[in-house]
């Protein structure tokens, strides 16, 4: 073989590995909470417009620790959970990083996202009262109606410790602090027809069979409910109640909760990770998040699922989540304080 053929041939190889490399390199990595299932469509949908496959590793309990007891090898790239509570967490305890881009900026409402581009709302789900078809003629009712003395017995919810409602008494703490919203607690608790206890789709099953007339639930559950996707039984749940979208006392608008992500502190893939999360918010990924789980997008001008379209427009409470965010524990202690879940 000659110098130059030699040469050629080293060259070819070194080009073929560097372009073997850069495959390699077309990946993206996600630990996530959420359901496979559930966002499997979205991670399908990005693969295809872009050629970077998405690995996904699924962890039910426990994400922060792992990303945090990998340290700098973690190949997390992206994290992306339900409540934005989850997505603080990650910040306080430096496991994410800024970004700068104007594509999540323009599409992500500036009270759904960190200040310093931490973390992103990827969609939401408003936090609203089931109330009797049969029993309950009020459509307009806020969160501070849930302590009227008139629905003394007639109000079911889930655990004052679930993180749906420790967001909502906190929001309220942030609007009227903790005084005023512990007074509220109170009158919420004494309404109750049970011990606080279940899921918000049994919240709807307990209305159906006379045990309560009002309760709160989140919106996306009321379109797996009536979509038929719990099956016959839950769908007849889900056909008992009427949906109000309340406000606070100051009619700025309906308290939600979000599903995010981050990009991760030691991100392996971090370019690839800011494209998942550039997409993501783009018109075609947000319909894909209304149609797959009956959440709201984030970005305007994209429907939601018509089941939940059905529900009235959403108007969003302005507080930013990380101002709210700030009253999250206090709100846990005072649901302890006060015995809510007793």
């Amino acid at each position: 073989m000659s110098f130059f053929t030699a040469a050629r041939a080293l060259v070819a190889a070194t080009a073929l590995s560097a372009a073997s490399v850069a495959v390699q390199a077309a990946e993206v990595n996600v630990y996530t909470t959420r359901e496979p299932g559930l966002a499997q469509p979205l991670f399908d949908a990005f693969s295809k417009e872009t050629g970077i496959t998405v690995n996904t590793i699924f962890v039910k309990e426990g994400l922060a620790e792992r990303v945090a007891a990998e340290g700098a090898n973690s190949p997390a790239d992206v994290l992306m959970v339900v409540d934005y509570g989850n997505l603080i967490d990650f910040v306080d305890r430096g496991l994410t990083q800024p970004v700068k881009s104007e594509a999540l900026d323009a599409a992500v409402p500036e009270t759904l996202r960190a200040p310093d581009g931490q973390w992103f709302a990827l969609s939401m789900r408003a936090r609203v009262l089931y109330v009797s078809k049969d029993r309950v003629a009020d459509t307009k009712l806020t969160y501070e109606d849930l302590a009227d003395p008139k629905w003394k017995g007639k109000i079911c919810i889930r655990s004052g410790q679930h993180p749906y409602n420790t967001s909502l008494i906190a929001a309220m703490i942030t609007k009227d602090g903790a005084e005023a919203a512990g007074a509220w607690l109170e009158g919420v608790k004494n309404n109750l027809a049970r011990k606080p206890g279940g899921g918000d789709r049994d919240v709807a099953r307990d209305i159906l069979a006379g045990l309560c007339d009002v309760g709160v639930g989140n919106s996306y559950y009321v379109g797996l409910m009536r979509s038929g996707a719990g099956g016959d039984e839950q769908k007849a749940w889900g056909s008992a109640i009427n949906v109000v979208l309340p406000t606070f006392k100051d009619g700025a608008g309906t308290h939600v909760n979000v599903s995010g992500a981050a990009v991760a502190k030691n991100a392996p893939n971090r370019d690839n990770a800011v494209k998942l999360l550039e997409f993501l918010v783009s018109e075609e990924a947000q319909e894909i998040y209304a149609k797959a789980n009956y959440e709201y997008p984030v970005r305007a001008g994209v429907a939601a699922d018509p089941i939940i379209a059905d529900l009235g427009p959403l108007t969003i409470d302005p507080t930013p989540l990380v101002d709210v965010s700030k009253n999250r524990k206090a709100a846990s202690v005072l649901v302890d304080d006060i015995g809510f879940d007793n």
